[in-house]
């Protein structure tokens, strides 16, 4: 008699039109079914998407800029309205679900972040139903901000309700929030984040052209000023800087091409940058290109592979640029950008002044295409990705993945090089 698959049940973000948060939903998918079968693995959008290629509004844009000038408090009451609404008619499949399924898995991905309370409204109702069903749950490889309201506290408290087989976090500032925020516990493991293994899946054939090509991740500035987790200026915060530095850029040589993670507000901001008019005479000569946008993740990953070196805010396209082996710079807005440059040793190619000159920040492309990625730390932080995947498999269900003792290479923690 065949034995009958043991069921997950993955929360994260899967669908987002950031498409970041599909590469690392396909990493644990693909992750959680590395046993030799006997495993099933679903993941469930905490928004209620079904599918890659969704588009949002284009009144999002303006929605953003509305929500981001309330006060915190309005801006709280409004968000908390509309996720309630949606949560009442989410959680009945949510119980469903959970109900079928032998494990819970919640991550990765910055979810454990108060962002006037979506996220812990959503991850309190999936510990409700957790605790409701008594299934054992896995929190792995997630962010957590360092400031949560009194609300967003009350709801993540839940956790303290429900049987927790494994916690994990992505980097040292998420360590250090999870402990400020749950001082007695439990202590989580530090394992890299997930979307490190998508060379494991993705397509790494790339094609060399003769005039090298830098590719900017374009990023709307509100998304940034709204969910940054520190105060004051960013790099590259409006349009005027974009066009100082493409135009420094093909001075230097260099062809451009702007791109973005998958949002549309994002995107319509990469089209207002190119209808300036130097931009335009750019276009037309060839040396700058506005690349689609990708709706789902082969297509961002062909975008990346298309590029000899990349420069991003977007946490996940430098993760993914890492993985693939291409070049990257980062430019902070976040705690978690500059966790994921430390974690793999490349402070030198992360940039948080706010105005670096254009003609510094091409120099600094230019030294990270010519420096590469260092194999000797990218081969130790796959082998650390992978021994933090091996660790969520072993407690999830040990009987599958290796019996019992737990393995020595998946003991202690999964920390990746300091």
């Amino acid at each position: 008699m065949s034995r009958t698959p043991f069921k997950i049940v993955v929360f994260n973000v899967k669908y987002s039109e950031n498409l970041g948060d599909g590469i690392l939903a396909l990493c644990i998918e693909h992750g959680l079914l590395q046993t030799g079968g006997g495993i099933e693995v679903e993941t469930v959008d905490l928004a209620g998407r079904q599918g890659f290629g969704g588009t949002s509004s284009s009144r999002r844009r303006h929605l953003l800029k509305l929500l981001q000038r309330l006060p915190k408090p309005a801006r709280r009451l409004a968000v908390g309205f509309v996720v309630r609404r949606r949560l009442r008619r989410q959680r009945v499949e949510w119980e469903r679900k959970i109900a079928a399924a032998d494990a819970v898995v919640i991550g990765g991905g910055n979810i454990f972040q108060d962002d006037d309370l979506n996220f812990p409204l959503k991850i309190g109702t999936v510990l409700d139903c957790v605790r409701r069903f008594d299934r054992p749950l896995a929190i792995y490889a997630v962010g957590v901000s360092a400031n949560w309201s009194e609300p967003a506290r009350r709801l993540f408290a839940r956790i303290g309700g429900v049987r927790l087989l494994h916690v994990s976090v992505r980097d040292r500032f998420a360590y250090d929030s999870w402990r400020h925020h749950f001082p007695a516990g439990p202590a989580p493991d530090i394992i890299p984040d997930p979307g490190l293994l998508i060379h494991q899946l993705a397509d790494t054939a790339r094609v060399p052209s003769a005039r090298k090509t830098v590719a900017i991740c374009v990023t709307e500035p509100v998304v940034l000023k709204r969910h940054a987790s520190q105060a004051g200026p960013i790099p590259l915060g409006d349009a005027a800087g974009y066009h100082k530095l493409i135009n420094a850029l093909i001075d230097d040589g260099f062809s451009v091409m702007l791109f973005c993670n998958g949002a549309t507000e994002d995107h319509i901001f990469a089209r207002a940058i190119v209808n300036e008019g130097t931009m335009v005479h750019h276009l037309t000569s060839g040396v700058l290109h506005l690349a689609d946008r990708p709706t789902d993740v082969g297509q961002l990953l062909r975008l990346l592979n298309a590029a000899d070196v990349i420069l991003s805010h977007r946490l996940h396209a430098c993760i993914a640029a890492y993985s693939l082996r291409i070049p990257h710079v980062g430019l902070s807005w976040d705690k978690k950008v500059e966790g994921f440059f430390r974690s793999v040793g490349r402070e030198a190619y992360f940039v948080d002044a706010e105005h670096m000159p254009a003609s510094e920040t091409s120099a600094l492309l230019k030294a990270a295409l010519a420096q590469g990625i260092d194999q000797e730390r990218y081969n130790l932080t796959m082998d650390c990705a992978e021994t933090g995947m091996r660790r969520l498999r072993f407690a999830l269900w040990p009987d599958l993945t290796s019996g019992c003792p737990m393995p020595d290479d998946v003991r202690g923690v999964a920390a990746g090089p300091r």
